[in-house]
């Protein structure tokens, strides 16, 4: 394993993984969460920084230590160094927006060195998907030695896409579902995207009547419960303990704690039989890139986002 090549990975854990197994090279951690909040087109700008800076401090609570974010992608100011750059990110909508996001600033810092991906997901013999931690050191190195090579024809598709993301006309992402590309879960992940906004006839997004259905078919005891039930059965959202906790709380008009357990109630009932319109009950001032979430709903009929009323 080479010494001379930029590892960019999808966080902390698997830093230290790799590293813990001894992958030769510099690496450079991604700490953002890009599929929420405002984004610009052009990245690690102060205007973009500020933008990320205000909406993690309104929506999580977390302050970002700008120096230290900044000094992490100084790095891509310095590639003279390296020979390649191999991007470890996985299957789902979290890494591919920031995968989508990296590829771009890459091209925006004209940077020609060969690029990878090491993608995981799918596990011969597994019937759940995998995370890059979650496989052990001969998977994750069969992974690593059968990475994926990008083309300039990859890192142009990227650029498009976050065009598309910071813009204003989500819909734009619907040719590239069905156009092949050398990102196997590119496809599941845009989908997922539009089924985030709001069901025109319900109000609420695929994962939302999720939730509600996991409560009304397991004997879920807490919203601590609920949560572990999210996270291992999102699909291709791959969010994290807080994005979940806060649709939990989001949608607490739905259920009640009786006995030691979370009910449906009325309102649920008729969320997930999809009889009634919540979209003036829910009230999530989020944004995706360039669209506010509450200004299109996700029509199944039409199979595209519409402007809400």
């Amino acid at each position: 394993m080479a010494s001379k090549i930029l590892h960019i990975t999808n966080g902390n854990n698997l830093t230290n993984y790799l590293k813990e197994l001894r992958y030769k090279g510099h690496f450079l951690t991604w700490q953002e969460m890009l599929c929420e909040g405002p984004t610009t087109e052009r990245i690690t700008t102060v205007e973009f920084y500020n933008l990320r800076k205000e909406f993690l401090q309104e929506f999580y609570d977390i302050e970002i230590n700008e120096d230290e974010l900044i000094h992490e992608i100084d790095i891509l100011n310095h590639t003279e160094k390296f020979d390649e750059i191999v991007l470890w990110f996985e299957y789902d909508l979290f890494c591919h927006i920031n995968l989508i996001a990296i590829i771009t600033l890459i091209q925006q810092k004209h940077i020609t060195l060969p690029l990878s991906l090491v993608c995981s997901g799918r596990i011969k013999g597994e019937k759940e998907f995998k995370a890059l931690t979650e496989l052990n050191p001969e998977q994750l190195l069969q992974h690593y030695e059968t990475r994926i090579k990008l083309t300039s024809e990859d890192a142009e598709l990227m650029k498009s896409l976050w065009r598309v993301y910071c813009g204003k006309d989500h819909n734009l992402f619907k040719p590239y579902i069905v156009q092949k590309s050398s990102f196997p879960y590119l496809s599941s992940c845009l989908k997922a995207h539009l089924e985030r906004f709001p069901d025109s006839k319900t109000g609420l997004s695929t994962l939302e009547t999720h939730t509600l259905q996991m409560i009304e078919d397991h004997n879920i005891k807490s919203k601590r419960h609920l949560l572990g039930y999210i996270l291992n059965f999102q699909g291709y959202y791959g969010f994290g303990d807080l994005q979940i906790s806060r649709m939990i709380d989001l949608l607490d008009i739905f259920y009640d704690q009786e006995d030691e357990r979370l009910v449906l109630n009325r309102k649920g009932f008729e969320a997930i039989e999809g009889v009634r319109d919540f979209s003036s009950e829910i009230k999530s001032p989020m944004i995706f890139g360039g669209v506010k979430k509450l200004d299109f709903q996700f029509s199944k009929a039409e199979n595209k986002l519409i402007k809400s009323i």
